[in-house]
């Protein structure tokens, strides 16, 4: 870990915080029948803009209604606000929830604030990308080496199973980003030989940065065959990237991560041949459901997969896919 986060957690870690995130999301969603809720959950994102934290955001607002608690649920403006992010869970652990949620930017910058939500007898359940503690009971999320190697498995069969591809990512910190990223990688060199991984970029999930990224392994690669983004920003970069340079639908085949409303249309125009959709709203449902578990001391899986899907223009508007969709 770098000293600057070192410090950064030093210091939160002694201080006592009154944000809420600063008004972003910090909604509540109280019991049926509009009485005070008997548990109160915070939720601390990695993110607010893409939809996919929207769409997490409505699943546990969902489930938080059903259980009959209240759950407020803050993240930062962008997902490389590490320190944003730091503050907000230092701020919910001052506040004494019952049960925190956590989804990790840094996978080691948390591990003394969970320590200290341990201390303070507050369980953590995570979400989406875990921290490196012991400190939580389980962590709801898609298996991304799994998803990742889905993402690869259909750009080999677009290009014939031979060409260069290159990899536009989101982080190669976060779990998410690695483990995409790894996936993606392990299953082109085990089963497509002819598949050559010439460039990897990051771009932080930035439209504008990964866009810049795309014309760059474009103009490197003349003859690129492919393009991989890992999350909603970096493909639609991509998606930007091959808009901005002309490119016929068809000349490059891009393959994306999760599915905002602007891959969906990408898609349905033929510039972007498909990507991977997790259950966004599975994975809020699922750490309030564990949060509230965990309150009560009842036992659960160390990790529970959500799951990943492919979708194209063939099973976009499919009743299996529809659901899984984030528009």
């Amino acid at each position: 870990m770098k000293s600057y986060m070192k410090a950064t957690v030093a210091v939160l870690a002694a201080a006592v915080m009154t944000l809420s995130a600063c008004g972003r999301g910090n909604d509540a969603a109280s019991s049926g029948d509009g009485g005070k809720s008997n548990l109160d959950i915070a939720l601390v994102s990695k993110g607010f803009q893409h939809q996919f934290w929207q769409a997490v955001k409505a699943g546990a607002e969902e489930k938080a209604k059903e259980l009959g608690v209240t759950m407020t649920f803050d993240g930062p403006a962008s997902e490389t606000e590490v320190d944003s992010q730091l503050q907000m869970l230092q701020a919910a652990i001052e506040r004494k929830p019952d049960a925190i949620g956590y989804a990790a930017l840094d996978p080691e910058a948390c591990v003394p604030l969970l320590d200290q939500a341990k201390q303070g007898d507050i369980p953590v359940v995570e979400f989406d990308a875990g921290c490196n503690s012991k400190v939580p009971v389980t962590i709801c999320k898609t298996d991304s080496k799994t998803a990742g190697a889905l993402a690869a498995e259909h750009m080999a069969q677009l290009i014939n199973k031979k060409g260069k591809v290159a990899i536009v990512g989101h982080s190669q910190i976060n779990s998410t980003g690695v483990e995409r990223r790894d996936g993606f990688i392990e299953k082109m060199k085990k089963d497509y030989p002819d598949i050559q991984i010439v460039d990897i970029q990051y771009g932080d999930g930035d439209h504008l940065k990964s866009a810049d990224i795309a014309k760059a392994q474009l103009a490197a690669h003349p003859d690129l065959a492919g393009l991989y983004g890992t999350n909603e920003g970096s493909a639609i970069g991509i998606v930007n990237a091959v808009n901005e340079l002309g490119l016929q639908p068809g000349k490059l085949t891009v393959v994306g991560f999760d599915s905002g409303q602007a891959q969906i249309d990408a898609i349905k125009s033929g510039v972007m041949a498909g990507a991977i959709t997790q259950d966004p709203m599975g994975i809020g449902r699922c750490t309030i459901d564990s949060a509230v578990k965990a309150v009560k001391g009842e036992s659960m899986d160390d990790v529970q997969d959500t799951g990943s899907f492919w979708y194209d223009k063939s099973n976009v508007d499919s009743s299996d896919i529809k659901p899984k969709l984030y528009q």
